[in-house]
């Protein structure tokens, strides 16, 4: 039994450290607030419009991937709105569509769906947003692949992404 009989309150805009021993519970603790530890007694409880981001302490990120793709994922949502967009312009130069007037309309009625979701988050400079990111964390070049980043490179990785996703709450496991 690594931890007994605790009750912990966090405050917005509180920044909280929890120190202990190696082995203490100090990890899984964070694992439970963040949701993500299942196996435990007791309960907790918060404020579900709060969302909860979690960096672990080794970061599992895809080998394959370069740095900028994992950033990427930090802004999925928009990353697919912005593919979505880009479907769409191109099913306009094909005939099944302009040779269709529904289809066309169909089309047109969705494009202006996506351009003010778009307009909205600001999708246009998302390119611009991550380069500042990663550049703020000093992560690596972008085109690197995550087989080559060092572990610190690849914790400021995972740490552009998380950040990128704007949680409310940010649990961060061994920060550096």
């Amino acid at each position: 039994q690594v931890l007994k009989d605790i009750y912990l309150s966090f405050y917005y805009g509180a920044k909280i450290g929890i120190i202990g021993l190696n082995g203490s519970g100090k990890s899984t603790l964070l694992k439970i607030i963040a949701g993500i530890e299942k196996e435990y007694q007791g309960d907790v409880v918060s404020d579900k419009s709060f969302s909860v981001g979690y960096l672990e302490q080794d970061p599992k990120l895809d080998p394959d991937m370069t740095a900028i793709d994992v950033v990427r994922q930090g802004v999925q949502p928009v990353m697919d709105l912005l593919a979505e967009y880009e479907d769409i312009n191109l099913k306009f130069g094909l005939p099944e569509y302009y040779e269709d007037e529904d289809k066309m309309n169909g089309l047109f009625s969705r494009q202006a769906e996506l351009q003010d979701k778009l307009d909205a988050c600001d999708a246009w400079n998302i390119d611009n947003r991550l380069e500042r990111a990663m550049d703020a964390l000093r992560c690596p070049p972008e085109d690197q692949p995550v087989r080559e980043l060092s572990g610190g490179e690849r914790r400021r990785v995972a740490l552009c992404r998380l950040l990128l996703q704007e949680p409310d709450v940010l649990l961060l496991d061994e920060p550096t």
